[in-house]
């Protein structure tokens, strides 16, 4: 019987363990089951979970090797390391990072299991913990899991597996339900009781705007609704014309600097050996083929993340009533100003190239490039909510310095954590600071920083409830109920 069974577990191992797309794939097919969906359904799901992460490999796969050459092309030429600050190219450099000091990239999904698990019972709990959210965000989710899986292995390289994977989802769990539940109050407000909050990668950040705004905007602030602007702005609201664009600037930049001759040069005398006619088209087939896999990447993310999130989703309403759901950053958009998506991509734009100039001056030892998921969705979020609480100048003077905290603290990251060797880096404004803090204490603390990282955000949602144990709770329950409580109109 213990042969059966061993044989049982070393085919589950190298088939499905070991092989993320199927592992994903099998969990979305278990939690249908559990949900006791028809056969046929949970086979469909099955399908499209599989099928979506293999997609995303090849996005993964297109985006490293149009990038790595460009990469070791600095590295060779100036002795200069560069990462994309982008949660996919974070990902990737994290999953590329285990690989290489021989460690399975399906770790991270056990760890994601684990840490959903966590924040379910944190909320189950809740009348002890104070947690009232639960992080449904699946491609987040997975990007996280995948940089906190790699912090784990490289602060604490003597974890044997099952070991790190108990770490990751106690500490990621944790930090998917404070994090989220810092946004309850001011998603509420925003959203005249949408019920939801924020399940993304500026939680924190979106917190402190919201505390910030009203002493940098003032009183009488003047809201972005009453601003006009150029047309021309609204194309960079497309993801794919945004991305092609950044990227176009950046690589047109980079691949000048480095010059169509070293480029051309064969690699046995020194150069890279890339052949091209135009060195102008060159340039543009590389900016847009950025575009291309991100775009398949996503496209990937969007089928088995759905897939993921619903099967999950549908025991945890069955086990979690009266929660709220934390989701993607973008659901905010449609209930603040137009504008406010537009106004926060260019401001925060602007403080990211200023900061990446600093960095070329300054010769920092890591160059950062803008992703697109950074410098759009942290701060179109963070202007959506800093204009609800103080108008134009807020959200302007906040994005801004988003942006400069984005490249410059993501430098910091991407050294600390050594994914820049990958080429990439988160690059949102939580990685940035909250993980950046986690890291440094884990690195010289060894497992007593990550215990008071653990402590740190257990306390923060008691203090949160300190500050109105009467209504606390009715704020997700009896909205209506709150505002009359509070005199909100």
């Amino acid at each position: 019987i213990m042969e059966f069974l061993k044989s049982i577990w070393m085919f589950f191992q190298t088939n499905i363990l070991t092989q993320p797309a199927f592992f994903v794939g099998f969990l979305v097919l278990l939690g249908n089951l559990l949900l006791k969906k028809p056969l046929y359904q949970a086979y469909a799901s099955f399908v499209k979970a599989t099928v979506g992460y293999l997609i995303l490999n090849v996005g993964s796969g297109g985006l490293v090797s149009t990038f790595r050459p460009i990469l070791a092309g600095l590295n060779q030429r100036f002795s200069l390391n560069a990462a994309v600050i982008d949660p996919y190219f974070g990902q990737n450099a994290a999953q590329h990072a285990m690989e290489a000091v021989g460690r399975t990239s399906s770790l991270l999904f056990l760890g994601l299991l684990v840490a959903f698990f966590v924040n379910i019972l944190l909320v189950a709990l809740r009348k002890v913990t104070k947690v009232r959210t639960l992080f449904t965000t699946g491609h987040i989710m997975m990007q996280q899991s995948a940089t906190g899986m790699w912090m784990v292995i490289l602060f604490f390289p003597q974890l044997q597996d099952a070991t790190a994977v108990i770490m990751l989802g106690a500490i990621l769990g944790i930090f998917w339900a404070v994090s989220s539940n810092l946004t309850v109050e001011v998603t509420q407000r925003l959203t005249d009781g949408g019920g939801f909050a924020v399940g993304h990668q500026q939680m924190f950040g979106i917190w402190l705007v919201d505390k910030l705004a009203p002493k940098v905007g003032g009183k009488n602030a003047k809201p972005i609704e009453e601003m006009e602007l150029p047309g021309w702005l609204s194309i960079f609201t497309d993801n794919v014309v945004a991305t092609s664009t950044l990227m176009l600037l950046f690589f047109g930049v980079l691949l000048t600097v480095l010059g169509p001759t070293f480029l051309k040069t064969p690699a046995a005398d020194g150069g890279l050996g890339i052949s091209f006619n135009s060195f102008p088209f060159y340039v543009m087939t590389t900016a847009f083929n950025m575009a291309v896999y991100l775009s398949i990447l996503q496209l990937g993310v969007r089928m088995f993340v759905s897939e993921l999130t619903e099967s999950f989703t549908g025991i945890s309403e069955k086990l979690l009533p009266g929660s709220v759901p934390a989701v993607d950053c973008a659901a905010t958009y449609g209930f603040g100003s137009a504008n406010a998506p537009i106004v926060g991509f260019f401001f925060g734009a602007l403080g990211q190239f200023l900061a990446i100039l600093g960095l070329v001056v300054f010769k920092s030892p890591v160059l950062i490039i803008t992703g697109f998921v950074p410098v759009f969705f942290d701060n179109a979020t963070f202007a959506v909510f800093a204009n609800k609480a103080s108008g134009l100048k807020a959200a302007v003077v906040l994005t801004f310095c988003s942006g400069i905290i984005q490249v410059l603290c993501g430098a910091l990251c991407a050294s600390l954590f050594q994914t820049y060797q990958y080429g990439g880096w988160h690059g949102n404004f939580d990685m940035d600071t909250v993980w950046l803090v986690g890291g440094l204490l884990q690195k010289y603390a060894g497992i007593i920083g990550y215990v008071i990282c653990l402590a740190a955000l257990l306390i923060i949602p008691q203090l949160q409830y300190r500050k109105d144990p009467e209504h606390y709770f009715q704020i997700v329950e009896d909205w209506d109920a709150y505002k009359a409580a509070k005199g909100i109109e």
